[in-house]
């Protein structure tokens, strides 16, 4: 396992491999996406308090779950190269900081659709969620800004890193504020001792957005990564002979 591990970390034999991995990432979570906002919108029973105000939960809740996950990935590969010096774990973290803000943009701006009917209010400042879901959108500009602003990689890479690990708190922040401080959210249906409290005909296709935005993701990632490989390795003899490689074919 450590072996694949060293090995797929090695950016000529990442290279390689996503090129195998991305159509097929793509295209599943793709299906995935489709069956489950198929399903949701189309075949799902209203909901018995929201009615059917709630199927937007087909989009809020997998772009909230890949907001805080990418940020969750930013901090492991943040440390990774901190610790480790492995250079592929730099390319994760540069790749994916633009997907995570989209993916806590929209789920912002979802979240909002959704209150208005159930609160009453586009925004309420005093929810604990909504704002520490808004700062992390700002950390998110934060390491972007901070990376763009500095010449030299390498002390870019270590003081964004640094950013992103010491902002890292405020994930559990954010899916703990439900249950720490009143909240206008509700509390967790998905993530339960006893299991999920929403109807299986709600759940499987609110799972299916989720698995496949989260494949989705993945493979919207690794194009990202294998761009920045190739900027980065732009010196190296493996990158100019694959640049040779696609002049000639």
């Amino acid at each position: 396992m450590m072996k694949f591990i060293h090995k797929f970390a090695s950016p000529p034999h990442f290279y390689s491999i996503s090129s195998v991995l991305i159509p097929w990432l793509a295209i599943t979570g793709l299906i995935l996406i489709l069956f489950g906002v198929v399903n949701g919108l189309f075949f799902a029973p209203p909901d018995y308090q929201q009615g059917d105000a709630y199927r937007i939960i087909y989009v809020h809740v997998p772009a909230a779950y890949i907001s805080m996950m990418t940020y969750t990935l930013m901090a492991i590969s943040s440390a990774i190269a901190l610790i480790w010096r492995i250079k592929l774990a730099n390319v994760i973290t540069v790749s994916a900081a633009p997907l995570g803000a989209w993916f806590t943009f929209l789920a912002l701006v979802t979240g909002s659709i959704w209150g208005k009917p159930m609160w009453g209010t586009w925004w309420e400042w005093g929810d604990p969620r909504l704002t520490s879901e808004l700062l992390m959108l700002f950390l998110y500009f934060g390491y972007m800004a901070l990376r763009a602003s500095i010449v030299d990689e390498k002390k870019a890479d270590q003081l964004s890193s640094i950013l992103i690990l010491v902002g890292a708190i405020n994930v559990p922040v954010i899916h703990y504020s439900v249950e720490w401080w009143s909240s206008l959210h509700q509390t967790s249906t998905l993530l339960k001792i006893d299991g999920p409290s929403i109807a299986t005909s709600m759940l499987i296709p609110l799972l299916s957005t989720i698995f496949g935005t989260t494949l989705y993701f993945l493979s919207l990632l690794m194009i990202r990564a294998r761009s920045e490989v190739i900027m980065r390795q732009k010196n190296t003899k493996w990158v100019k002979d694959l640049v040779k490689g696609v002049q000639n074919a």
